[in-house]
């Protein structure tokens, strides 16, 4: 059963805001933050620009983002129920560019 906000598209599969989304996922502090992100342009869904905070995802979805001073490349694995606690936010998605690019402060010895 899809939690709240949780919508099924007539394929069957279910989607969620994207604006949502990112806030459970926990990639910004508040929902309006990721809608204004998502509003300037700055985001694409699947390789497509999207500017519509209102566009649906689902599992499988790549999102690809500026964040801080990186770019996230982030596969949907789950759309949340909730914003929960970091560790439960995590579960949410796979960070793509995590083994492409390894963090540098584990290779100084």
């Amino acid at each position: 059963m899809a939690g709240p906000g949780i919508k099924t598209t007539t394929l069957g599969s279910p989607k969620m805001r994207l604006d949502k989304w990112l806030a459970q996922a926990r990639f910004f502090k508040r929902r309006e933050l990721a809608s204004d992100m998502v509003s300037e342009g700055h985001l694409r869904l699947n390789g497509q620009h999207c500017a519509k905070p209102g566009h649906g995802v689902s599992v499988g979805d790549v999102l690809t983002f500026p964040q801080a001073d990186r770019i996230r490349v982030i596969r949907i694995l789950s759309l949340g129920t909730r914003r929960g606690p970091a560790p439960e936010a995590q579960t949410l998605y796979s960070d793509q560019d995590a083994a492409a690019f390894p963090d540098p402060a584990s290779s100084l010895e």
